[in-house]
């Protein structure tokens, strides 16, 4: 009884998980934004690593890596902490504006690929 219930309760929560990670067919890749300006801020998490950034022409939230691929490369944590200036460069949100897929960032003059 015990089993079944845990493989009910496994059922129901895929579907949650799978909605909760977006595509990234949500993104215009037919169109390379670049992003560029200081980091006001991060979180460093899972699923993917999020900054903020202050651009000239309005605020973006930018979305990086998992954890693992930032680390993996070169990026921890401190590689994109609040007041560093970044160049992000990647694909804008078709749904939720002020949001980018980062296809690659450069801070200090070192520039992580992102995929």
């Amino acid at each position: 009884m015990r089993r079944t219930f845990a493989i009910a309760l496994l059922l129901l929560a895929a579907p949650a998980a799978v909605l909760a990670h977006h595509g990234w067919g949500s993104y215009d890749a037919s169109k390379l934004l670049t992003v560029e300006g200081p980091i006001e801020a991060s979180t460093y998490a899972n699923p993917h690593v999020q900054i903020t950034v202050k651009a000239a022409d309005k605020t973006w939230t930018v979305t990086l890596a998992p954890i693992s691929r930032m680390q993996n490369r070169g990026a921890p944590a401190e590689f994109v902490a609040i007041g560093k200036t970044v160049k992000a460069e990647g694909y804008a949100s078709k749904a939720e504006p002020g949001e980018m897929r980062a296809e690659r960032i450069t801070v200090d003059g070192k520039t992580v690929e992102m995929r």
